[in-house]
Parts: structure tokens; sequence; C-alpha cells
């Protein structure tokens, strides 16, 4: 693949507006996404060959719908969610023989109803549990940035990122428990947006952690991500219109900025003097809470717990057959007691409650995404105590905002030529208009910036 292609290179905005003026097509832009999907560029990005869903070619009138945004624009779709007549095997081989899905979930049918075509269901870490993006399956996806070495491209949702990296897909729809999203969005270069989870219904996708999971996807742009959102979460995105130099963000002192590869933090370094720059009131806050993390977490966390309550009866008869670092992680919760269980609940709605009135000052929080730049496959492939650490690096930051019921997005923010780095924004439960419109804001800043 070129990657100067328009498909490579392109929003969904700038592709509907082509197909609108007649400089493209519909059916040429799914024609280079079924051809990139197809290359070498897409290994193990998308599963093995699923049955062809029927789709309705789009008309001139739906391209000029408003209702229909998403119109003859190439989605993936993780393998995580039901997509009516396909198998959702969730990354795993112990559900490839499970009956087909009898319905689309509630986010795939949202998007077709927006006038998305579907191109296929793409690869994941083996039922959404690791930031990494290994998968011994079904091989695991390679993150197109560095076309000389072989890196991560980041989990869960790592073939859905890699699906929007290479053009394959101008959205790919995926998943986000402690990070799903804005990690692979990190390391690819693109666009994660992770909303309140509430706003957008769950049902239809095999669950992590009922208590983290959020539905949401990975774009090319901050423009992308508030449309997506808003089919998705089948409301509208309401833009105050308050200028950044209105705004006042916090950095986290404490935690965020621990252990920042030099790439990584010569890019945050250069974000904060051009936001400056721009006019943002920026404050370095402590932030002593996100300390507190690990000792609530202490005896497995939510995600241990609730995804042990959904694979028990599963793993009964069929542990063998799990990614060994995915069934040990899934076991930890069978250590957890139900007053465990509770006191974690309890803990965690007190400290959401403190972290709610810490940030009540600010607009939104700045850090960056993940705190490092992604590293070779091959160096955590074979090497468990390898694996585990960069796991809980790439996690640290962006799980956070899960524990805090919160909203927040990655987007690119690093110069041409590095390796890519994510500058995350985040905030409490339904700040998810606030945080959007500063996405845009900060987006249009960097990019004027290079």
């Amino acid at each position: 693949m070129n990657p100067q292609t328009p498909m490579a290179t392109t929003d969904l905005h700038a592709m509907r507006e082509a197909c609108l003026t007649g400089q493209t097509s519909t059916a040429e832009v799914l024609a280079q996404a079924a051809a990139i999907a197809a290359s070498d560029s897409c290994r193990h990005a998308f599963m093995p060959q699923q049955p062809a869903v029927p789709q309705a070619r789009p008309s001139s009138a739906d391209l000029a719908d408003p209702a229909r945004p998403l119109t003859g624009i190439p989605v993936s779709v993780k393998d995580l969610f039901d997509v009516a007549g396909q198998v959702t095997t969730a990354g795993s081989t112990v559900l490839a023989s499970a009956a087909p899905a009898r319905a689309d979930a509630p986010a795939v049918a949202r998007l077709r109803a927006a006038g998305a075509v579907l191109v296929g269901r793409t690869n994941m870490v083996e039922f959404a549990f690791s930031g990494v993006g290994i998968n011994p399956h079904y091989g695991t996806p390679v993150n197109p940035a560095d076309p000389a070495v072989e890196r991560i491209p980041g989990g869960s949702s790592s073939g859905a990122a890699v699906s929007v990296a290479t053009g394959a897909a101008l959205v790919g729809l995926g998943s986000d428990t402690g990070g799903s999203i804005r990690i692979p969005a990190a390391l690819c270069g693109i666009v994660g947006f992770k909303s309140t989870a509430r706003l957008v219904p769950s049902a239809g996708a095999v669950p992590l952690s009922t208590s983290l999971d959020t539905i949401c996807a990975l774009t090319r742009s901050v423009r992308d991500a508030i449309t997506v959102h808003e089919v998705l979460a089948a409301r509208t995105v309401r833009l105050a219109g308050k200028p950044l130099s209105a705004c006042r963000l916090a950095v986290a002192r404490t935690l965020m900025q621990d252990g920042l590869s030099d790439t990584v933090a010569q890019a945050f370094e250069r974000s904060l003097r051009v936001l400056r720059q721009a006019g943002a009131q920026i404050e370095g806050i402590a932030l002593d809470e996100l300390a507190e993390l690990p000792a609530i977490n202490a005896t497995g966390g939510l995600s241990a717990a609730e995804s042990f309550a959904w694979h028990r009866k599963l793993m009964a008869g069929h542990e063998a057959d799990y990614d060994p670092r995915v069934a040990l992680r899934i076991l930890r919760g069978a250590r957890m007691s139900a007053a465990d269980y509770i006191d974690l609940l309890a803990a965690r709605q007190d400290w959401i409650g403190r972290m709610q009135a810490r940030l009540s000052p600010f607009d939104a929080v700045l850090s960056p995404t993940v705190p490092i730049t992604a590293p070779p496959i091959a160096s955590v492939l074979n090497d468990d105590d390898e694996f585990f650490r960069v796991n809980a690096l790439l996690l640290r930051n962006t799980s956070v905002a899960n524990m805090l019921d919160g909203c927040a997005i990655s987007l690119p923010c690093h110069v041409p030529g590095q390796l890519p780095v994510g500058l995350m924004l985040w905030h409490a439960a339904l700040h998810d208009d606030a945080v959007l419109e500063l996405a845009l804001q900060i987006e249009s800043a960097l990019a004027v910036s290079l």
C-alpha cells in the first residue's frame, strides 16, 4: 500500500465531501478499503473470513442525508460485537463454535442506520484483557507507524486501530475498559475517544468488566470522533464556543508523568508549550488521589472480579484453550470474596466523589496517553516479565478515566519522523462535550505548530 493514498491520509468528513462533489464515489472508496484490508499492511488485523453481510448500496439521496452521516464510509467492527449472521469470538478459539448472532449489537445497528458499510471484523486481544495487542490464536496485527520494525499496535482494540491507521476503515468500532481504544490510538497515531460509559449501550458485546466497559471508536480526526460518538450515543454534541484562551487545564503531576520515554516527554512538553502560546491556562496539580489506586485495586480490581463471573463456567472446561496471560488475569477474580468486591465498589464511589471535587475547577486534565512509544513485538511476545511490565505501563494512565467513570480522548501530538505519541484530555462523567470541543481546538493548535 502506498501510505499517501487518500484512504490512508484523509478522514470520513473529507471522504464524504469528495463523494458528494463527485471527486470519487462510494464504490471507489469501498474498493480501496477492501484492497488495503487484504494487503500485507493489515496482516492479522482482520479475523478469518466471515460470511458476507448483505448491505444496501448507498444512493445519492443517502449521501446528502444529514441523518446518515456515515453513508458509504468503511467501518470495521471489533470481534467483540454481535453482527447478525456472524459468530462473535472475542479474539478467542473458545467461542469459535458458538452459534451466529441473531441480531446486530445496538452499536453496530446504529452505525449501519447511519449509512456505514461494515468492511470486516477486527482482531483483538483475547476477551479484551490486555493493553499490548498480542493474540496467540490469530496473530498480532503490526503497528503501521514504523516500516522498519514490527511494533505492537496496542490493545485490546488492536486490529481496529490498524484498520483505521492504514485506511482499511475510516472508523473502527471498539471498546475501552482500561484504555483499549486510547492505547492503540496513541501507539498508532490516530484518535481514540472514550465517552462516558453510560452514553452508549453495551448490549451485544462480550463483557470484560460491566462496571468499566465503554463502547466507542477509533477515528482519524476529532471531528470524526464527534460524528461517530453522536451516532453511537444517539445524541447531539453541544459545542459551547468557549475559546482555548478561556480554558483552565490541569496537568496531573502524580503518577502520570512518571517514567516517560524521551520521545513521549518531549512531545508532551512541546504540546504544553503550544497550548500556552495559544492562550490556554495550564496549571500543574498534585492530584494525590491517583496514588490511592493500587491500594483500592489490591485484591484484583473490577476487571478480574467481573470477568471471572462471566468466564468461570466456560473456563471450567476450556481453560487450556485460553491465552495463558489472559487466563492468569481472569483467575485473579476467583480469589476475591463477595466482601472484597463490595468493598471495592464502595471504595471506587468514594474515590470518584473526591476526584470530581478536585477536577471541578478545570475544563480538562492533560496527560500523556501512555508513557512509552510502541515497543517491538519481539520484545514482549515470549517474555512474560516484559509483557506484564509493558502492559502495566500502557494501562497506567488510561485506566484512571475508566475508574473515574469519566470521558477521555487521545490525539496525536508527535512531530513527523517520530514514533506516535498520544496526548490525553480527560475529565469526570458527562463532560464529554467539553472534552471534545477542547480536543478540536488542541488538534488545530498542534497542527498549526508543525
